[in-house]
């Protein structure tokens, strides 16, 4: 009996192409189930989550002061919740007074601490802040922030939040 060679060619052909495609599908399990990778997709959460945040509550106008406030609730979990919940009636009057807009526009963000088993996070975001008074013209400035955040059934939230250090602070 003698043997086809497109036959033999066609079942070595057949062969590499199953432990391809075998190769193929563990590699994409063993990445989808490596911890690296989730601590990556985590880490993009984070980061999202925190200069959405940082954004919130640097964004509020006095127009729609409300839905600007519970924003920033929203936004916030722990002692600044606290914070932002016994200041609200007296900042809301000052808002009213001043009759500002500010809007806050994101530049860059970077996690700068995860600890995934704590459910704690650091952000360094930096934004371009736009003020607009009830008169004159609106006046921007690039500030960068430094935030905290916590992980909560709802999601990453800011803890707490302030300025970065700007400038050199290195003693000479």
């Amino acid at each position: 009996m003698t043997r086809n060679p497109l036959l033999s060619v066609a079942a070595a052909l057949a062969l590499l192409a199953a432990g391809g495609a075998g190769w193929s599908g563990w590699s994409w399990y063993a990445a989808a189930h490596d911890d690296s990778a989730a601590y990556a997709t985590t880490r993009d959460q984070v980061l999202a989550a925190g200069e959405q945040a940082v954004q919130n509550m640097n964004t509020l106008d006095h127009r729609d002061l409300r839905r600007g406030l519970d924003t920033w609730q929203d936004s916030a979990t722990g002692e600044l919740s606290e914070q932002l919940a016994q200041g609200r009636a007296r900042f809301e009057e000052q808002i009213r007074q001043a009759k500002t807009v500010t809007s806050a526009k994101v530049l860059s963000g970077a996690v700068t601490e995860l600890d995934t088993r704590a459910g704690r996070a650091r952000v360094m975001v930096a934004l371009r802040v736009t003020v607009t008074p009830a008169k004159g013209k609106p006046a921007a400035k690039e500030s960068r922030m430094l935030g905290e955040l916590t992980r909560t059934p709802e999601g990453w939230k800011l803890s707490a939040l302030g300025q970065a250090p700007v400038g050199n602070t290195a003693a000479d």
